[in-house]
């Protein structure tokens, strides 16, 4: 699933050509994927607003209109681009947004998770998200990083949490910090949370410079691949040196979720 890094990239790709632009009609290859509205009610509204701007809340794309929102999650396989051609570029189509200047924003997503949303308020998506977690203050995150007896590496997937973090960063960022993926939240020391706060910093922003890790289906607005994945530490890497000691790195299923990490630079 793209995580914060991937949807922050894709949001900056998008917004040079699409801020500004009318919508027109949209098209839809599968009903489901306007997220409880039907195809004539979504035009109704979007048709002649424009957009005024776009930006990400955690893994979440929100495209500013004049009146409303469309918000796309991309879930694991979703991908945005500008294509020419009315139904997009490729077998896996599920949604375009006709634009002014005769492109048309297209959704694509093989697996059929993603979802575009159409709201007149964001009020839901702080219900549903933590802090941002490249907004935090190092200190902030002696308060974050508590209130739990789970293993951090979950913790840190919950996105009530903190928002946009997900199983890439999530291993990244504990390697970086030395802490282990199966220590419980409550028995790590204020430094460590600190610690911690600032590898998940230092491990998104990494990120986000190399434009995402493009592992699976991610792909930037361009369709060209991200360069993260050329970068990573711990994750994807399991019985490889580690680069810091050289012993094998280790994977093991942690909340049912894969989870690399160092068993000897990881405490």
């Amino acid at each position: 699933m793209p995580e914060l890094p991937e949807v922050e990239t894709v949001v900056r790709g998008l917004r040079p050509g699409l801020v500004g632009r009318q919508a027109l009609d949209a098209w839809v290859g599968w009903n489901k994927v306007l997220d409880g509205w039907t195809l004539d009610a979504f035009n109704q509204i979007v048709s002649g607003q424009t957009v005024r701007a776009i930006h990400r809340r955690g893994k979440y794309i929100c495209i500013g209109l004049d009146r409303h929102f469309l918000v796309v999650h991309l879930r694991m396989t979703g991908r945005l681009y500008f294509s020419d051609l009315p139904r997009g570029e490729d077998k896996w189509v599920r949604f375009t947004l006709a634009l002014d200047d005769g492109r048309f924003l297209a959704f694509s997503d093989s697996r059929k998770f993603g979802r575009v949303s159409l709201t007149d308020s964001l009020a839901f998506l702080e219900d549903k998200l933590g802090p941002e977690p490249l907004t935090l203050a190092p200190a902030d995150f002696k308060r974050v990083l508590r209130g739990s007896t789970r293993a951090v590496k979950t913790f840190l997937l919950d996105q009530k949490r903190i928002a946009g973090v997900g199983n890439i960063y999530a291993d990244e960022a504990l390697f970086r910090a030395g802490v282990g993926p199966r220590r419980p939240v409550d028995r790590l020391t204020d430094r460590e949370r600190v610690r911690l706060g600032e590898a998940i910093q230092e491990s998104l922003a990494l990120a986000i410079d190399f434009e995402g890790a493009s592992i699976n289906w991610y792909r930037k607005p361009d369709r060209s691949q991200g360069e993260s994945q050329n970068h990573f530490q711990v994750y994807g890497r399991q019985e490889q040196p580690c680069l810091r000691c050289g012993r094998p790195v280790r994977k093991i299923t942690l909340g049912q979720r894969g989870t690399h990490f160092c068993p000897k630079c990881q405490k």
